[in-house]
């Protein structure tokens, strides 16, 4: 598999999930909306839990709602991603595992991106981001050059503004949507405000 390209609005929430909670490991679906071919586009991202990680049934339950959400709005689930608890710990679990071969059955380019939290400071000038591809029937570590980032400086300083503003409590993961069936877990208000905040040169937001 080749590049894959990390939107300025995939990063931002996925960044945000982890910050909203910094004691919980989170994790959620990465999307496409381009089609297939070439490099992985993740063009944005469905924040799902922030506890219960490993409970089956949740899980299940959110990735039918989100695949028949996706065909209605043309895209495609493409990965999967995860932040543990431990900020130094960066390496996936068996349940993230279960989840991203569930993906790959679907879509064979499939990846799986672990947040670092030990590098998601705001003075750290690198994406914290740790990806693993499929070969073989097993999860491997991939170079980390291989995940683009346009327009990187802006979008991590979108992120910052965000989390410093208090905007990332805007972010709905399918977890609080089950606390409170009325919460958006598609995040429209968040989307809106990470695009007010990306200039034009951002391309796909």
């Amino acid at each position: 598999m080749g590049e894959v390209e990390l939107s300025c609005r995939a990063y931002v929430k996925m960044y945000l999930h982890a910050c909203l909670f910094p004691r919980c490991s989170v994790n959620g679906l990465l999307l496409s909306s381009s089609s297939a071919g070439g490099a992985v586009c993740v063009t944005d991202c469905v924040p799902l839990l922030h506890s219960h990680l490993s409970l089956a049934p949740v899980t299940q339950l959110a990735l039918t709602q989100v695949d028949v959400w996706c065909s209605q709005t043309q895209q495609r689930i493409v990965g999967y991603y995860q932040a543990n608890a431990c900020a130094s710990d960066c390496s996936p679990t068996q349940a993230a595992m279960k989840i991203a071969d569930k993906i790959a059955e679907q879509f064979d380019g499939a990846v799986v991106l672990m947040l670092d939290g030990s590098k998601m400071s705001p003075d750290y000038r690198v994406p914290p981001i740790v990806m693993y591809e499929r070969k073989d029937s097993r999860w491997m570590l991939k170079d980390k050059h291989t995940i683009m980032l346009r327009q990187w400086e802006e979008t991590h300083g979108i992120a910052i503004q965000m989390l410093e503003s208090g905007d990332h409590s805007l972010l709905v993961d399918f977890d609080s949507h089950l606390d409170d069936i009325t919460r958006d877990w598609t995040n429209q208000k968040l989307n809106a405000k990470i695009a007010e905040l990306a200039s034009p040169a951002n391309g796909n937001i």
